[in-house]
């Protein structure tokens, strides 16, 4: 009888390790998704049939420059959703993220920091297996009628244009009960 409590408690405890284990960035996958995030910049029209949508009318646009601060402000953003379980651009706060941009260091317009709500600069994505699969799921924007994450992503329209900085949070969740097994946090930005 002792020795099946034991192996019962092991069970029931092993079940909730997660509860322990922290989200932890992958560098590796933000890298992927960084390499393909340049390269469908570089040609777009290259990845509609792998997407399944016409990226023939978008134009090529410069190579996005990695950002070592915009990248640790992704990573953190991560791992904020995946550790509080929530999934928006906004957190449980109220805070978006041109606060969190500006308070690591990269100084964004002033006007830009008006509402601690703004978001000019975010896309994020939950549930992929990897992160060239999230970057996959961010152009097709299904569902996503104005296509801001294609837009952003792509450099599609002025303002997204004239973003010229990148920087990517990949983590996977340590939650085997969790809805999302993944999220990704990518900001493209500029100073101003």
């Amino acid at each position: 009888m002792k020795k099946i409590l034991i192996a019962g408690l092991v069970v029931v405890l092993s079940s909730f390790t997660f509860l322990s284990n922290k989200p932890v960035p992958e560098k590796a996958e933000a890298k992927a998704a960084f390499e393909l995030i340049n390269a469908m910049r570089h040609n777009p029209r290259a990845f509609s049939k792998a997407l399944g949508v016409s990226l023939n009318n978008v134009k090529a646009m410069p190579a996005l420059v990695w950002n070592d601060t915009l990248a640790k402000v992704a990573e953190a953003k991560a791992i904020d959703m995946c550790s509080r379980n929530y999934f928006g651009h906004v957190n449980p706060e109220g805070f978006g993220m041109n606060y969190y941009i500006n308070k690591a260091g990269y100084k964004l317009n002033a006007y830009w920091l008006k509402q601690k709500s703004a978001n000019y600069f975010e896309s994020i994505q939950a549930g992929a297996s990897n992160g060239e699969d999230a970057v996959g799921y961010l152009v097709v924007d299904e569902n996503i009628p104005s296509l801001g994450h294609r837009k952003h992503l792509l450099g599609i329209g002025d303002w997204n244009a004239s973003l010229t900085d990148i920087g990517i949070g990949f983590v996977k969740n340590p939650n085997p009960n969790s809805m999302y097994k993944s999220f990704m946090c990518v900001l493209i930005a500029r100073h101003e």
